[in-house]
């Protein structure tokens, strides 16, 4: 996940909440929707960027070869 990203997702909804509140102003009802539907997915981002920093890395080790046998083949 990029560091940025929560930030950036708050300005944006920021902008989103200031914009829903000139279209409730100006009575432009389909704008106003419009903005309801980008802020629901500017939630959804939020919460997926809040889980995702909860993560914590997965220790997958480094990838080592048996020894080969006698015939020369690696083993599995």
């Amino acid at each position: 996940m990029n560091p940025k990203m929560p930030p950036r997702l708050a300005e944006i909804e920021k902008d989103l909440v200031l914009r829903r509140k000139r279209a409730e102003e100006e009575q432009w009802l389909g704008e106003a929707e419009g903005i309801d539907l980008t802020l629901t997915f500017v939630h959804t981002k939020q919460a997926d960027a809040a889980r995702l920093a909860q993560r914590s890395p997965v220790a997958l080790g480094i990838p080592t070869t048996r020894p080969s046998s006698a015939t020369g083949e690696c083993q599995r």
